[in-house]
């Protein structure tokens, strides 16, 4: 096992990158969530492209 930083910001396939990618990932769910809750409507209809 090597010793790399996880949390490093890098491009490619990377340990890093994976890790960040979830993140972001579930930032923008929990945000979908979120307008859909206070709206009332789905994210697509909150932006008007249904």
């Amino acid at each position: 096992m090597d010793n790399d930083n996880r949390n490093a910001w890098k491009w490619g396939f990377s340990a890093g990158a994976e890790n960040w990618n979830g993140r972001l990932a579930m930032l923008g769910f929990v945000a979908a969530l979120i307008v859909e809750f206070v709206s009332g409507q789905g994210i697509l209809h909150f932006l008007g492209l249904i």
